[in-house]
């Protein structure tokens, strides 16, 4: 039996990025129980692509009936957050089922410590400073921008810069920039020492990228959901930011990965603002890629119990059974 909940976490500070701000994550949690056992999966509709909490518990009830594994999921569901929370629900079941764990039944090593990027909403220059020397202890640090004005942006970059001087910084425009303003904004990230420059241009303009020599690594995010979008982007993106609720679940985001890797792509594992349970299948992921970014219960006033375990920017699983691992 399937079933949706929708849930509300409250965010710690007001979270904004170029398109807009909220102070709430809205999540579905999906449940699939057969045989007294209930695997869980956590999905973020996101508006951006069409989405919302409502018309994915609505489509449940119409496409889930009879379906009861990952790879039937596959050919009958697009890609999205409906199949993300539905495929990871399957493969939590499945464990359980199995007695083994989500990781060996994808060929996924166990799950290891990682360090993940911490996001700095975008703001007034002054107030990205203040939370940026706040959170100068932390080892990454990735910096909402997309302003229409690159000089607002620059000031941005350089306060969060001077606020945090020891940590690596990742810059996301989510689509906020045209190509004059990212070409005024390289030397600028140069001078910042950026690491990562996400998601520059809208969409549609991904093809202005090709003529460009940009002198930091470039990486794809809404551009971006499965393996079949990749070829596109060669010679465009340096990095692919693979999120399970693009990809439509972890079943699909390894198979993306491996596609990725072939074709000479760096890895990002991104998430949406969630709780742990979203977090914890992207967090098998992490051993391949070269920027982990799973910040999203660090913006949460509290996070799901039990969940994942979160030291400053170290995120480690616990020592209690949570997800993807038999009873017990």
């Amino acid at each position: 039996m399937w079933r949706a909940e929708k849930e509300n976490w409250p965010i710690a500070d007001e979270f904004r990025i170029a398109r807009g701000a909220k102070r709430v994550a809205e999540v579905v949690v999906i449940t699939f129980t057969h045989n007294g056992l209930t695997g869980r999966g956590e999905c973020v509709p996101y508006p951006r692509y069409g989405e919302s909490p409502s018309a994915v518990v609505a489509a449940l009830n119409d496409v889930a009936e009879g379906i009861v594994d990952s790879q039937q999921l596959m050919a009958e569901l697009p890609a999205g957050a409906l199949r993300n929370g539905m495929d990871c629900a399957l493969l939590d079941w499945r464990a359980q089922a199995e007695s083994t764990t989500a990781w060996q039944l994808l060929d996924l090593p166990a799950p290891q410590t990682a360090v993940t990027a911490f996001t700095i909403g975008i703001a007034a220059p002054d107030v990205m400073h203040i939370r940026a020397k706040k959170n100068s202890d932390r080892p990454v640090l990735k910096v909402k921008l997309g302003g229409p004005d690159a000089a607002d942006d620059a000031e941005r970059l350089r306060g969060v810069r001077e606020g945090a001087p020891e940590s690596q910084i990742i810059v996301d425009a989510n689509e906020g920039w045209q190509l004059s303003q990212l070409e005024q904004m390289l030397p600028v990230a140069v001078q910042c020492g950026v690491a990562l420059i996400e998601q520059p241009l809208p969409v549609e303009q991904d093809e202005a990228l090709s003529a460009l020599h940009s002198p930091v690594a470039i990486g794809a995010d809404e551009s971006v959901h499965t393996g079949a979008d990749l070829e596109a982007l060669r010679n465009k993106y340096d990095v692919v930011n693979i999120k399970l609720d693009k990809t439509g679940g972890l079943t699909q985001a390894c198979q993306t990965i491996a596609r990725a890797q072939v074709l000479g792509f760096e890895i990002m594992i991104g998430c949406m603002v969630a709780t742990s349970l979203s977090m914890a299948p992207a967090m098998l992921l992490a051993p391949q890629a070269k920027f982990v970014d799973l910040d999203g219960p660090l913006l949460l006033q509290r996070d799901r119990e039990p969940g994942l375990v979160y030291d400053n920017s170290t995120i480690s699983w616990p020592n209690q059974r949570f997800w993807g691992e038999p009873g017990l």
